[in-house]
């Protein structure tokens, strides 16, 4: 594996990197302390000095680094799901991904516009960076999070300190290494190390902006760091998506698209599928669909051929899926399949399908982020969006249907930030993507995510001296 050009001087102490496929020590990464951060950051704001200046020189840079990234692609997919956990085919989907966004960001640069107002003034709002952003990143998706916050603040001028979750600190440590080399030295630095290193990253003075990705309660931790500086803050946390199906819909037809947005990459996707509501007439024929799916689901290590499903990615996070649905059979709910930790070594979690689940159950309420799905059956549409609606997240939402005007009508009834229509989780890199409620605060993707790392300075001149 490459090494960063230059680290910052630290204790040499090391964490344990678990391969979850296992259970077990793969590799070290380092474990920098808090009072690392002061040279980090300061290296950051040095370079910044001079990556701010030329819009075409950062384009040219940021487009060699997808070139580097592509030529990687081999081992990063590797390393990736050796850490990761996920099947390899879904490492260089990630790697492919995080590609396509540093060349979507390349293509994007700040442009004078200006105001029209009537008076005898010129005036125009010429765009700024902010300086050097902070960007923690989840085990999730690790590169493609880290690219998400890194290309838009790269293009905009910005310098970027990366940290990543400590379960998965490798291939975002050799993403930099990579990228690092089509960029100027210091102005994209990977940190790697347990809390509270995060913590201290988000309150240092010296970064401008702080974007997270993760759970609702660190998202509040960092907002309360990141007000220490009064830094800019971008949050994109959880998720607790609904699909509804509506009475015209078709179950075979749409099952396998159904199924995969909710337990793709383990179902640990923020915007998965993670509540379906059905019309009871569908209800027994939706259950049984998605059983289907999931009872002849392979699920195995990543780096095994013909693994579709792999483990949960760690301790903490299986014990908490184990914990949901748990709650959720003392409660009456049935495992139509699955519903427990398979016998084996390493953190995997049977595909289940929960049918008769209590609608305050925990995993219903709650976002379980792994392979559990609970299918709720409903009465009428005004049943089933007032129960799609009514938690604390509002990420996003979906709505199953052959009357796609119909469909249409209903998600636009959903209380959240993205709405789709018989498929889910989507993106495109051009459009937004933000969460109401508790799932963020912010916005990322396409030009609103890239003025995100942007402030406004306004010049005003009069036509005549």
């Amino acid at each position: 594996m490459t090494r960063p050009r230059r680290a910052a001087a630290g204790s040499g102490a090391r964490f344990a990197v678990l391969d979850p496929a296992t259970g077990e020590t793969f590799d070290e990464a380092p474990d920098q302390r808090p009072e690392e951060l002061d040279a980090v950051v300061d290296r950051a704001h040095e370079a910044w000095r001079g990556w701010r200046t030329d819009s075409v020189a950062r384009a040219t840079a940021l487009s060699a680094a997808a070139d580097a990234v592509e030529a990687a692609g081999a081992d990063l997919a590797r390393l990736l799901t050796r850490e990761q956990g996920k099947p390899l085919s879904e490492s260089y989907a990630e790697i492919a991904r995080t590609a396509a966004r540093l060349r979507y960001f390349a293509e994007l640069a700040p442009r004078v516009q200006p105001i029209t107002d009537g008076r005898p003034v010129r005036s125009e709002i010429r765009w700024r960076p902010l300086g050097p952003v902070a960007a923690i990143v989840p085990w999730n998706f690790p590169l493609q999070l880290a690219s998400a916050k890194i290309a838009p603040a790269l293009a905009a001028g910005n310098t970027v300190v990366v940290k990543p979750s400590p379960f998965t600190p490798l291939a975002t440590r050799m993403l930099g290494s990579v990228m690092s080399t089509a960029l100027p030295e210091d102005v994209l630095m990977i940190v790697t190390g347990r809390e509270p290193l995060g913590a201290a990253l988000a309150s240092h003075p010296g970064i401008r902006h702080v974007t997270f990705t993760g759970s609702v309660p660190t998202g509040r931790a960092v907002a309360r760091s990141a007000a220490a500086s009064l830094a800019r803050v971008t949050l994109e946390l959880g998720g607790n998506d609904a699909a509804v199906l509506l009475d015209d819909v078709d179950v075979e037809r749409i099952a396998d698209r159904l199924f995969w947005a909710a337990f793709r990459n383990c179902g640990q996707v923020c915007m998965a599928v993670k509540r379906v509501y059905a019309p009871a007439r569908l209800y027994a024929q939706v259950v049984e669909a998605l059983a289907h799916r999931a009872k002849t689901t392979v699920v195995g290590a990543g780096l095994a051929p013909g693994s579709r499903l792999g483990p949960v990615n760690n301790a903490p996070q299986l014990a908490r899926v184990e914990r949901r649905t748990a709650q959720a059979l003392a409660a009456g709910a049935r495992a139509v399949t699955g519903g427990g930790r398979l016998d084996r070594p390493g953190y995997f979690f049977a595909p289940t399908i929960l049918a008769d689940v209590p609608p305050d159950s925990p995993v219903v309420t709650e976002e379980q982020f792994g392979p559990v799905l609970p299918v709720l059956p409903y009465r009428s549409v005004d049943e089933a969006v007032e129960a799609a609606n009514g938690t604390r997240f509002g990420l996003g939402g979906s709505v199953w249907g052959t009357d796609l005007d119909a469909a249409e009508a209903v998600a636009g009834r959903l209380e959240c930030g993205t709405a789709w229509i018989n498929h889910h989780a989507e993106l495109s890199l051009a459009q937004p993507f933000a969460g109401i409620k508790e799932s963020g605060v912010g916005v990322a993707g396409g030009p609103w995510g890239f003025h995100g790392n942007l402030r406004p300075f306004v010049v005003h001149r009069p036509e005549e001296a």
